[in-house]
C-alpha cells in the first residue's frame, strides 16, 4: 500500500527532498535550460505533470514540487494551511533551488496558490502561466465545496478517502471524473487518493486546509494581480467544467503583459487531456522576449 502511495512517474526524473524553513517537500527535475516549475492543485501531486515534462524537457530545466495539498508522502505540520502559507512554501523552494526569473505554471488549487505567490513574494518569477484554475469567488468550485464542510465533521474526511480506494468512485464528478476527459491510469490517482486515505498526519494537513477556505481571499488576490507585470500567459480549457471561460478572459484582462489562449478538448486538467498543446504554449511563451504578445 504505501509504494502505491509513493510512487512517482519516472518521467517526471529522479526525486529529491528539498528542506525549507516550514516543510520538507520532494522535488523532481529533468533536463536543462531556462527553469520551468509545475504546480499542482489539492489531492494532486507532481504526476499530474507526467505526460508534460518529458515533451519540455528536452529544452528546459523542469522542476516539479509535490506539495503538502492532501497527496503528499512527508506531513507539513508546520505550514500555515491556507493560500499564503502555501505560496511561502513554494517561494521557499524557488530560493532553495537558486532559482532566478523561473517560469511558474500552476493548475487547479495551485494556481489561488500561485496567485498569491506573485502578489506576495515575486522576487524570483520571471513568468507566470495560469491553466485551469480557482480564481475571483470561484474558491473552490461549488462541487467541491462539500469538502469544506465535512473537514470540520470528525472522521468525514477518512470516509472520503476510504470511498475513493475504490477506483470506479474517482470518476464521479465530484472527486475526478470531470477534471479531464482521459481517463488517468489507476496507478496515478492511487497517488492522489491513499496519503489521506491511509495517513492521520497527511490528513490533518488536508483539514487545516480545507478550513481555511475562502471565496474572499481569491477576490482579494484579484484585487493585487494588476501589480504583477511580469509576462503572463492564461492557457485556459475552453470545455473546463468548474472555470468559467470568462475568468480566463477576465484574468487575461488584469495582467498588464499578458495573454489568452484557449485549449480544446480538455477539462481543467489540460496536461492529461492535451499535454501536446500546453507543452507547446509553454515552450512558445518561455522562448518569447518579454513585452511580446500583451493583452490589447
Amino acid at each position: 500500500m504505501k509504494e502505491r502511495a509513493v510512487w512517482r512517474d519516472p518521467a517526471l526524473g529522479p526525486p529529491r527532498e528539498l528542506e525549507t524553513p516550514n516543510a520538507t517537500i520532494k522535488v523532481h527535475e529533468r533536463g536543462s535550460g531556462e527553469p520551468i516549475v509545475l504546480i499542482h492543485g489539492l489531492l494532486s501531486n507532481a504526476n499530474l505533470w507526467r505526460k508534460l515534462v518529458p515533451l519540455l524537457a528536452p529544452d528546459f530545466r523542469v522542476i516539479t514540487l509535490d506539495l503538502p495539498l492532501g497527496a503528499h508522502t512527508i506531513p507539513a505540520p508546520r505550514v500555515q494551511m491556507d493560500l499564503a502559507g502555501m505560496a511561502g512554501v513554494i517561494a521557499d523552494a524557488l530560493e532553495a533551488l537558486e532559482l532566478e526569473a523561473a517560469t511558474v505554471v500552476a493548475n487547479d488549487t495551485g494556481g489561488a496558490v500561485t496567485q498569491a505567490l506573485v502578489t506576495t513574494r515575486p522576487e524570483r518569477i520571471g513568468r507566470l502561466v495560469l491553466t485551469s484554475c480557482d480564481c475571483f469567488d470561484n474558491y473552490l468550485p461549488p462541487t467541491f465545496m462539500p469538502l469544506v464542510k465535512m473537514a470540520a465533521i470528525p472522521g468525514a474526511l477518512l470516509e472520503i478517502a476510504t470511498m475513493l480506494r475504490l477506483r470506479p468512485a474517482r470518476r464521479l464528478p465530484m472527486a475526478f471524473g470531470w477534471l479531464s476527459k482521459t481517463v488517468p491510469d489507476a496507478a496515478v490517482t492511487d497517488t492522489y487518493v491513499l496519503p489521506m486515505a491511509t495517513d492521520k498526519a497527511i490528513r490533518s494537513d488536508v483539514k487545516r486546509f480545507l478550513k481555511g477556505v475562502d471565496k474572499r481571499l481569491t477576490v482579494e488576490l484579484a484585487e493585487k494581480l494588476p501589480g504583477f507585470d511580469r509576462p503572463t500567459l492564461i492557457a485556459w480549457s475552453r470545455e473546463d467544467r468548474f472555470f468559467k471561460p470568462e475568468h480566463a478572459e477576465k484574468l487575461a484582462a488584469l495582467f498588464p503583459d499578458s495573454r489568452l489562449e484557449w485549449i480544446e478538448d480538455a477539462y481543467t486538467f489540460s496536461m492529461e487531456d492535451q499535454p501536446e498543446r500546453l507543452a507547446e504554449l509553454v515552450g512558445a511563451f518561455v522562448r518569447e522576449p518579454a513585452g511580446v504578445g500583451a493583452a490589447s
